[in-house]
């Protein structure tokens, strides 16, 4: 690859992350005029990250189309940086996301979750009750737990469900209270609970109480977002193979500015030019390796 085609593709490459990056600063607009304070929440993030995402692809784009080592150098630099970002936070991510997972009960397809499987990291999050109140209010919503009702019309058919882990441990007690379901939104709580878990008093059939403040609402919501990281941790696997192919192969051609300081000797026989421009150092290597051979 010489240098003429490695400023094409990075021009290119550059001008598409641009279009993208307003496209998200719009969005990010679009969202800090919407009522939900959940995605009102998520603004300054969303801003933030079209920001920097338009600031790089400038500055390739500037250094490919005007051949400015200097700005393909800060270029490249940027890049290592998004580069180290995008590995911290991935391991952060699978470390945390490690632990937890859904217990099965006999005679239900749904799996119930348990606080205590998590990392400390989410028992310190969901434990905080400022936290937890507005990722309450953000993930857990009511209506979800009234419609369970309209969904499933039989406590048969309920059991048979298969309920998010928010639903499973929102909306419901846990199985082990003994808990009687008169239907998907009722328990008959006239039962002594049979299980010393702090939930089975927590629970109130009240549509603005349900489980709302148990630990298995919180497990659910632990649940949920593990499944969600671990799809962005996946998506930053790949993001990160394909920067490190571009980075490499970008830098290998950015090699071509050592060209004058080369050894004479390695110089010699070589083919300088094509076409007129320098070419990659990596071809000039090896036309000196067959050099050497013959």
């Amino acid at each position: 690859m010489g240098m003429g085609t490695s400023t094409f593709v990075t021009r290119w490459i550059n001008f598409l992350t641009m279009v993208l990056a307003i496209v998200v600063i719009i969005f990010g607009v679009w969202m800090s005029t919407r009522p939900d304070a959940c995605r009102k929440s998520l603004t300054i993030p969303v801003l933030s990250i079209g920001a920097v995402i338009f600031l790089i692809s400038i500055v390739g784009f500037l250094g490919a189309m005007k051949r400015s080592s200097m700005l393909l150098w800060v270029y490249l630099i940027m890049l290592f940086f998004i580069l180290v970002g995008i590995l911290v936070f991935t391991v952060l991510v699978f470390i945390v996301t490690n632990n937890g997972s859904g217990h099965s009960v006999t005679g239900l397809r749904y799996k119930e979750y348990q606080l205590q499987d998590y990392s400390s990291w989410f028992l310190k999050e969901l434990n905080n009750s400022h936290n937890w109140k507005r990722l309450r209010a953000c993930l857990v919503k009511t209506e979800d737990c009234n419609n369970l009702s309209k969904r499933y019309k039989t406590p048969k058919q309920y059991k048979l469900a298969k309920l998010t882990p928010i639903e499973a441990g929102c909306c419901r007690p846990p199985s082990e209270c003994g808990y009687p379901a008169v239907n998907a939104s009722y328990y008959d709580l006239t039962f002594q609970p049979v299980s010393p878990n702090h939930d089975c008093k927590r629970y109130k059939n009240s549509r603005a109480v349900k489980c709302y403040d148990c630990d298995s609402c919180k497990a659910g919501v632990a649940q949920y977002m593990k499944i969600e990281w671990r799809v962005v941790a996946i998506f930053n696997v790949v993001l990160f193979a394909v920067l490190v192919r571009h980075c490499c192969l970008f830098v290998i051609c950015l090699l071509y500015t050592l060209w004058d300081a080369a050894p004479d000797e390695m110089l010699l026989g070589a083919n300088l030019r094509v076409e007129g421009e320098p070419i990659c150092i990596l071809e000039l290597l090896l036309k000196f390796v067959e050099d050497e051979k013959t």
